[in-house]
């Protein structure tokens, strides 16, 4: 089964002291097992980057830990998707369409990639929105 980590399935999974830890890493293992095809967006890549270097995680977590971790633990069972300029495009053009302001432009990018890589599950802990923008994939969307 093809499996979509959002930034926020991936954060926790990686945090120990993550409120959701358990059953996030449980998933990263199963994409490391190769029960499921892992895959997030390439822009979800520098999105965790980020989330981990700037969160006010204790002990924090310093930008070549969050590399090695990203390295280690996430790219070598997790398939990168990239999205064209177009696709870009046609995201920003649908979220103004749709009235969506700030940064659900980027749970928009999450969902085309999940779509582009044809994946029966994305897996995220902020459901609500995710169905909100994709109402046709409400089945699809789902917390670990």
């Amino acid at each position: 089964m093809k499996v979509y980590f959002d930034t926020s399935v991936l954060v926790a999974g990686l945090v120990e002291d993550h409120p959701h830890h358990a059953p996030a890493a449980a998933l990263l293992v199963s994409a490391k097992r190769r029960k499921v095809d892992g895959f997030m967006s390439a822009h979800g890549l520098t999105e965790l980057y980020s989330v981990l270097t700037r969160t006010p995680f204790t002990p924090p977590i310093y930008p070549s830990e969050a590399r090695q971790m990203i390295e280690q633990t996430i790219l070598p069972w997790v398939e990168l998707v990239a999205l064209s300029a177009p696709e870009y495009r046609e995201v920003m053009v649908e979220c103004a369409a749709a009235g969506w302001t700030g940064g659900a432009i980027h749970d928009g990018v999450h969902i085309r990639a999940a779509r582009k890589a044809g994946c029966q599950r994305l897996y995220t802990f902020n459901i609500r929105h995710f169905r909100a923008l994709a109402p046709d994939l409400q089945e699809r969307i789902v917390v670990p």
